[in-house]
């Protein structure tokens, strides 16, 4: 199996503190994901998966470690390159969807060109910008819902628009935190499906955090998580 590494952790360590006591999240993880895979994470809550995507997305700092990211270094990398790395290179869903309550689905699709481009660039290309927001929506069959706010949607259509605007700048890798962990079966086995279409048709690269096994054993890789450690005899591979 020749894919190519996107996203390596080293050894990643992290630890919270209460008052004086010292917390440990994360005890020395190694993890690998390779382009054009789906890989899972999957684990009980409080087992440190959200703790290490939030590492991994350029979110926080490991105490100890190393992320690598298409060969280089970024947990130690300035802020703004951190920033870009999170703006250019991923694109990142989430449980609870995080829309902009204000604005439109069109609008949340556009936002994160609106935040990687200069003022100036953005509406100099504008017209693109909305063509490209729009074709994402038709992609997860949303278009239709394009005017309409989160309040005026489902859970299923705003994780939807979630996932528009979360590849809307072509991202290397998407990370999925919980993905249907707020949706109903048949909800999400929808999302998953379209996941699934955009990994087969664009080669999206896929890095996926949930708890249901059922979920993570369809993946092409699967790593489990207990305590703050990942139990490499369970990482298994579904490709040649």
């Amino acid at each position: 199996m020749n894919s190519e590494i996107v996203l390596e952790a080293k050894q990643l360590k992290k630890s919270y503190h209460k008052d004086r006591i010292e917390v440990p999240v994360l005890q020395g993880i190694d993890l690998s994901v390779r382009r054009g895979l789906v890989t899972t994470l999957v684990g009980r809550s409080g087992s440190g998966k959200s703790t290490l995507m939030h590492l991994l997305a350029a979110l926080d700092r490991p105490d100890n470690g190393q992320i690598h990211f298409c060969g280089e270094r970024i947990d130690n990398a300035s802020r703004s390159r951190r920033d870009a790395y999170r703006n250019q290179n991923l694109g990142i869903i989430f449980q609870f969807y995080h829309l902009l309550p204000e604005l439109s689905a069109i609008e949340n699709v556009l936002a994160p060109l609106m935040i990687s481009q200069s003022l100036l660039h953005y509406f100099s290309n504008r017209k693109a910008a909305k063509n490209r927001a729009e074709s994402m929506l038709d992609r997860v069959g949303l278009l239709h819902r394009a005017t309409h706010k989160p309040c005026e949607m489902s859970g299923g259509e705003m994780q939807r628009a979630a996932i528009a605007r979360a590849l809307m700048t072509n991202p290397s890798l998407l990370l999925a935190d919980e993905p249907t962990g707020n949706l109903d079966t048949d909800t999400g086995r929808d999302i998953l499906a379209l996941l699934d279409t955009f990994n087969q048709d664009d080669n999206l690269t896929i890095l996926m955090i949930t708890h249901d096994d059922a979920i993570a054993e369809k993946a092409d890789h699967c790593y489990r998580m207990t305590d703050g450690q990942l139990n490499t005899e369970s990482v298994h591979l579904n490709v040649a």
